[in-house]
């Protein structure tokens, strides 16, 4: 008896158990020659492309969503490779296992940064698909944003919601998802394991925003934060350099923890941006940008 109550307070005192990574190893340009870009399934409908560091310095992680009804592409990448047939590879496979021909596609961005379009034109003039705008209008006209920033809607891909969060800040026409299926928070470059750039100018939406965004999905039982780029290592608060090369990438994914701790930072600095080094993510003021 005695034993068997050692035991019960033993497992009751251990802490639990870490969630496993969602992914494999990324492409980090370690290697003498990779795949210039590299897909992973998060599950049947969610998958993640990285376009290799060898292409491009900012190494952009791209969202391919599907409902029953549409497929949304989030981001198309930074140029210097052809993002359009890891794409297409994933649609494709996706179909065969759905017993089905062909599907609508909207490409749409996290923002208008030029490492997150670059691939657009290579799906100008493909059968069933739109491509978003850049721009914040064009943006909150697409998704029905009303009354941009502050309002949230809901993106149905059939059967499958996604809330879109207005989320200027980065960049003006930054946008962020929430999906309720996988219960994935798709920050863009709002947050991801690296240097969040700040224009110094545009920290009140940027702070607004993290704000928006905490309170919304305080109680929404976030799985996993996944943003645009990884520029952390796996030493806290020690970042990459801009290279061909990320010998000891920090993981993709982030715990919400991260989101508060990003939410608490910026509420202290009051109205100017300042650096601040956590131990997944630093807070990197910029030169000021046109709104």
């Amino acid at each position: 008896m005695k034993t068997a109550l050692a035991l019960c307070l033993v497992l009751a005192a251990a802490p639990a158990l870490a969630k496993p990574p969602p992914f494999a190893p990324w492409i980090a340009g370690t290697t003498a020659s990779e795949p210039t870009t590299q897909t992973q399934r998060y599950d049947r409908d969610t998958y993640v492309i990285r376009q290799s560091i060898k292409t491009s310095f900012e190494a952009p992680f791209l969202y391919l969503l599907f409902g029953k009804d549409r497929v949304l592409l989030l981001d198309s990448g930074a140029g210097g490779t052809p993002i359009r047939p890891a794409v297409e590879a994933a649609i494709a496979q996706w179909l065969a296992e759905q017993h089905r021909t062909s599907i609508p596609l909207v490409v749409a961005h996290t923002h208008g940064h030029g490492d997150h379009h670059q691939g657009d034109a290579e799906f100008a003039g493909r059968a069933d698909t739109t491509v978003v705008g850049l721009t914040a209008p064009e943006v909150a006209t697409f998704f029905g944003i009303s009354d941009w920033p502050r309002q949230i809607v809901a993106f149905d891909l059939g059967g499958r919601v996604l809330d879109v969060i207005p989320a200027p800040g980065h960049q003006p026409a930054h946008i962020i998802l929430l999906d309720h299926r996988t219960r994935l928070l798709l920050t863009g470059d709002t947050l991801y394991p690296g240097r969040l750039y700040v224009p110094v100018n545009m920290f009140g939406d940027f702070r607004d925003s993290v704000d928006r965004v905490a309170d919304f999905t305080r109680h929404k039982r976030v799985a996993w934060v996944l943003g645009a780029h990884i520029e952390m290592t796996t030493t806290p608060g020690k970042d990459l350099p801009d290279s061909k090369s990320h010998p000891d990438e920090h993981r993709l994914e982030l715990p919400y923890s991260d989101l508060l701790a990003l939410k608490a930072s910026v509420d202290r600095m009051g109205d100017k941006v300042a650096r601040d080094v956590q131990p997944d993510f630093i807070i990197t003021p910029a030169p000021a940008r046109p709104r």
